[in-house]
């Protein structure tokens, strides 16, 4: 069900369908609120007086015609930006596009006012129709007043895809996501862990029942389904695992103080294993709402993209490395995950291992590295996010940073730089690398 709400909501169907539907709704609406008010006498309001049913129906033929263009046109140009993202920036940051409220309010207006036209054009009456003239001058109303809310949309429109093209606009988007993403996880005030239990009988096996990534992974769920089977359970699929169908994706584990007849030690689990297979959303495209390593390659993946031969943009590059940076000084400083998760009563009910700093650290400097070399402009940006994170860097954070900057060194040296460009980079780097052996 999370899985199919993801992909609504990054959709351009959902809002223009709850839109269209509600403007039907309102048409319907409006037309019996005329009808009402012409038979207890109404028959003229004073912005439209005289208005005639051959000049409602002009009206709104007008308007829901120019509408359903101006929404083809919008349509068109959004098609357009998404294919320079796909081949600029690449086709998993098409997603971001594609989620953006602002296109997909847009093209829900436009389409719901065209649909609210022809609801109410289908009630106009004149007396060759043979039946009494009506014309619904309350919904005509509206529909002017629509027509002239579209047109600050389409202001709005303009405004909003130019600015989102841009690659900066891009670059705060997927960072706000990143920096999401280490808040769910890595949450700066987490709750006390439960105390560690020793003796747990692993017991059964939830395995998948379809190919895919990990999308997102119900704790809370997962939680109640252990303290309902007396159990705890450790999370074997994390967000961004890729499984096949019947791979496992969660273990039974039995507590030393739980009953020989608790669902984790059940041989017949049936009931509990589709209650925690549920608990996990699996499809095709891997989505980084709860993914830390996918959060942080998208990002990534912008400045290597700004590195390719044909854009040649290292400056797009510096600045992810800055945002880069940002996101990775603040999981370093965030409380260590202990991946344990209690109840209610403070009692272990699921572990789940998310990914380290250091491993994200490792991802993000090793592609760096690969595709920054032959650029020193890149490369000192490197240096300087490397000095920044050396200063909150522990344990095996700081191993990784040791380890890249030596790596960082001999690729850019076998690059054969200027001596005018690697004098002041290399000293920098010597440095930092210096203060990592220093501890």
């Amino acid at each position: 069900m999370r899985s199919w709400f993801v992909r609504a909501r990054e959709s351009f169907w959902l809002l223009p369908t709850l839109f269209g539907i509600a403007a039907i709704c309102l048409a319907w609406g409006l037309t019996e609120l005329d009808r009402l008010l012409q038979a207890d006498g109404t028959v003229a309001l004073p912005f439209e007086a005289g208005l005639s049913a051959t000049g409602g129906r002009a009206i709104l033929t007008v308007i829901g015609g120019t509408m359903l263009g101006v929404a083809a046109t919008s349509f068109s140009i959004t098609i357009s930006v998404l294919a320079t993202t796909s081949s600029t920036y690449g086709p998993r940051l098409v997603r971001n596009f594609m989620a953006d409220r602002g296109n997909q309010l847009v093209l829900a207006v436009l389409t719901s006012t065209f649909l609210y036209t022809l609801v109410v054009l289908g009630a106009v009456r004149t007396e060759q129709d043979s039946t009494s003239a009506f014309v619904p001058l309350v919904a005509v109303g509206f529909a002017v007043i629509l027509a002239v809310g579209d047109v600050a949309v389409l202001v709005y429109f303009i405004h909003h895809i130019a600015g989102s093209v841009q690659v900066t606009t891009l670059q705060a988007r997927v960072s706000d996501e990143l920096r999401a993403v280490i808040d769910l996880v890595y949450p700066e005030s987490p709750s006390a862990p439960p105390a560690v239990v020793t003796g747990l009988q692993r017991t059964n096996v939830v395995r998948a029942r379809s190919t895919g990534y990990v999308q997102f992974v119900d704790i809370d769920r997962l939680v109640s389904c252990a303290r309902n089977g007396d159990g705890v359970l450790r999370v074997t699929a994390t967000p961004g695992t890729y499984v096949l169908d019947g791979d496992p994706i969660a273990e039974w584990f039995l507590l030393p103080t739980a009953p020989a007849a608790s669902a984790a030690s059940d041989p017949d689990h049936d009931a509990h294993a589709d209650a925690v297979e549920r608990a996990f959303s699996i499809d095709s495209p891997r989505t980084p709402h709860q993914d830390l390593v996918l959060a942080a390659r998208n990002l990534t993946e912008i400045g290597v993209r700004g590195l390719a031969s044909g854009t040649n943009d290292p400056y797009t590059a510096q600045s992810v490395i800055d945002a880069l940076t940002a996101a990775l000084v603040t999981l370093c400083t965030r409380p260590v995950s202990m991946n344990r998760i209690a109840d209610a009563d403070g009692d272990l009910r699921v572990l789940c291992a998310w990914p380290t700093p250091d491993e994200v650290m490792q991802e993000v400097l090793a592609t760096l590295r690969i595709y920054a070399v032959p650029h020193p402009l890149v490369v000192s940006a490197i240096v300087q996010a490397m000095s920044r994170l050396e200063k909150v860097a522990a344990g095996r954070c700081r191993i990784i940073l040791r380890v890249q900057s030596d790596a960082l060194r001999d690729a850019f040296v076998r690059t054969e730089p200027a001596q005018a460009d690697a004098a002041p980079i290399l000293s920098a780097l010597d440095g930092v690398r210096a203060d990592l052996a220093s501890l």
